[in-house]
């Protein structure tokens, strides 16, 4: 029996986080599966907002609004896995980055598709709107350690200036975060020390660090009424804040607002799935991000990215359904 059931089949999704929106994402598949078209519906009733639209046609600054990006991504993400539910297709493990670990608690039901929609408007809307008013950047470091982006960092805020390493994406590359100036001169800094290169990114919240201490405090209390079923999902989900397991002990508010303001450890995720000899990975929604970070630690991982009806359809086909 336990050869057996070595023999099965693991397979990860992976759910992308900000920053992989785009115009158009899930319209092809809303307009041929049924199970996509309730998932916006549903979503736009419970939300009150019309995601379909903000998804389909924007326009860009509209979607581009962490307040409208969140849900925006987690809808056409978890549209994408309603058809491929409906097809037989489940995983073992989920996991996403940073907002895509909503999406893998609502797809392992350890938290109800309702309370995700409600929770992510809210979540979004405090990230957006409850910072200091700064000039912030957000920038991706190639090629560089993470200890020696986090000395650097270090050097920094000692003197009083604010960058630090954010998302931990993979071996390869680190995303720091903070004040315009000071991630500013910790690019240069970073590049003197042997960065590959070095990416501004489009988003341009302090997401992931101290500065959202606000943010987090206002969204402890949406967290109060909701029920978190861990003991009876048989899907695992990976914590962004440590790359291990939630299990049943876990204090679920508390973790879920502490990531707001704390480092997203993806490179863990990666290791921890390696680890568990996942032998597929698929990762849903706009995007192919994640399976890029996979990739990178990972040469050999089998991987795919269903983010338009083509790809969609190309899986099922691989995969026999």
């Amino acid at each position: 029996m336990g050869q057996k059931e070595e023999n099965i089949m693991k397979r990860a999704f992976l759910f992308p986080g900000q920053g992989a929106q785009n115009i158009g994402m899930g319209k092809d598949i809303y307009e041929k599966y049924e199970e996509a078209r309730k998932v916006y519906d549903e979503a736009s009733k419970i939300s009150g907002m019309d995601i379909k639209k903000l998804c389909f046609e924007g326009p860009e600054e509209e979607l581009n609004k962490t307040e409208n990006t969140q849900i925006a991504i987690l809808v056409t993400s978890l549209a994408i896995m309603e058809v491929l539910k409906a097809k037989g297709i489940t995983c073992q493990i989920a996991c996403g980055l940073s907002l895509g670990e909503y999406t893998a608690l609502i797809c392992a039901g350890i938290i109800s598709f309702e309370d995700g929609i409600k929770l992510i408007k809210k979540r979004g809307y405090y990230m957006g709107n409850l910072i200091p008013d700064e000039e912030y950047e957000m920038a991706a470091v190639i090629g560089l350690d993470s200890t020696k982006i986090e000395e650097i960092c270090k050097e920094l805020r000692d003197s009083g200036k604010f960058a630090v390493p954010a998302n931990y994406n993979c071996s390869t590359q680190t995303v720091v975060s903070g004040v315009k100036e000071a991630v500013e001169e910790a690019i240069e800094k970073l590049k003197t020390a042997g960065a590959r290169r070095v990416i501004p990114l489009k988003t341009s919240g302090p997401f992931h660090t101290e500065k959202l201490i606000k943010a987090k405090e206002a969204y402890e209390k949406e967290l109060e009424n909701v029920r978190f079923n861990v003991e009876e999902s048989s899907v695992k989900v990976i914590k962004n804040i440590d790359g291990t397991y939630y299990n049943s002990n876990d204090n679920m508010k508390e973790i879920l607002a502490k990531h707001i303001i704390s480092s997203v450890r993806f490179d863990k995720a990666i290791k921890l799935m390696q680890e568990e000899n996942v032998d597929e990975y698929v990762e849903i929604g706009p995007g192919r991000t994640l399976t890029g970070f996979v990739k990178k630690d990972n040469k050999e991982a089998k991987t795919y990215n269903i983010n338009s009806l083509e790809s969609l359809e190309k899986y099922l086909e691989e995969e026999n359904v």
